[in-house]
């Protein structure tokens, strides 16, 4: 039987999951067993227009892309390949190629539905499993498989209203040491009463199927790291940072109101989860949910501060890669 669903199209929070047997907090099944698109299905076209109507009123646009290449080339975090170029000229014209070589989440990045399973049960986003997706992404016929591929979005991007949480702004004006302090290179948990007294303290409304962006200041405290600091980080496994934590409240809010969400951070959330249980489960395994990570926020903070509002449009075009884990975002903010 079809779950009941609200005005916005979706079942209640506590009716999760929706089938008996499903994962704690699992939507699968809503959009139909076959469906590789989870919340984006969120971004209708109804939507997708209202917000380019409500929010694109001078033009000006902002990128929130880390450069591919900002981590440099010798060490970074979660022991992932970090980007290489090799450019070379093809003599005897005068004309240069280049050739790119990174892992899909070195830099910005969007966390497609094959990257992170529920550990537990092992399956990712619609009950799919390790068999389905394959030994290095080929089935037992060495064919190349696409289920939960980041190629699913490539289609129609990641587009729509996009809403800031300036958190590290927020923090910065509190003369409460607890809340002015925030540690981005520690375990240190950021709970759903910040995020929205932030957005009530920027006046900010939630529309139901915005694209969530978190800035914590990370990028800041990474630039201020001297090289030996940071590779003290890095070295460090499991990694420690500051993010969102993990509780029933902050999956209830997703779930309620999101088509993806994204932050500053290395992780999103908080690392390590503070729960036997983590958030990259529910919201990609479960929710069929994107997360962002490590985009670059600093001068988006910036335009909505001139521009008194931490609303925008949003237009991210991932990777047409066919069964790829996660791609670059291509995203820009338009004003």
């Amino acid at each position: 039987m079809a779950p009941s669903v609200n005005d916005n199209g979706i079942p209640s929070f506590d009716s999760l999951p929706l089938r008996e047997g499903d994962p704690h907090h699992s939507a699968w099944g809503l959009y139909g067993d076959k469906d590789e698109l989870g919340t984006l299905n969120r971004l209708t076209n109804e939507r997708v227009a209202a917000a380019a109507k409500g929010e694109i009123h001078k033009g000006i646009r902002v990128s929130l892309n880390w450069p591919l290449d900002a981590q440099g080339e010798e060490s970074g975090f979660f022991q992932r390949k970090l980007f290489h170029q090799d450019l070379f000229q093809k003599a005897p014209r005068i004309v240069h190629d280049d050739v790119w070589s990174f892992n899909s989440q070195s830099s910005s990045q969007w966390d497609g539905l094959r990257h992170f399973g529920y550990q537990k049960e092992a399956k990712f986003y619609n009950g799919v499993t390790l068999e389905d997706i394959g030994a290095h992404g080929r089935d037992k016929d060495g064919n190349k498989t696409t289920v939960n591929g980041i190629q699913a979005w490539a289609e129609q991007g990641i587009v729509g209203r996009g809403v800031l949480v300036d958190l590290a702004s927020w923090r910065a004006k509190q003369s409460d040491p607890s809340l002015r302090d925030f540690d981005c290179f520690a375990t240190s948990p950021i709970p759903l009463a910040h995020l929205q007294a932030c957005l009530h303290d920027q006046g900010t409304e939630v529309h139901f199927g915005d694209i969530l962006f978190i800035r914590t200041g990370w990028h800041v405290q990474h630039a201020a790291l001297d090289k030996e600091t940071l590779k003290a980080h890095q070295d460090v496994l499991p990694h420690h940072f500051g993010g969102v934590e993990q509780s029933e409240e902050v999956i209830r809010w997703i779930w309620e109101n999101f088509a993806a969400v994204a932050g500053d951070q290395p992780s999103f959330e908080v690392w390590p989860a503070q729960q036997d249980w983590s958030l990259h489960e529910v919201l990609l395994a479960g929710y069929g949910c994107p997360i962002g990570e490590l985009f670059w926020l600093e001068k988006l903070a910036e335009t909505c501060k001139n521009e008194g509002r931490w609303s925008f449009f949003v237009s991210s075009e991932v990777c047409n890669v066919t069964g790829g884990v996660a791609s670059p975002p291509n995203i820009l903010a338009i004003f």
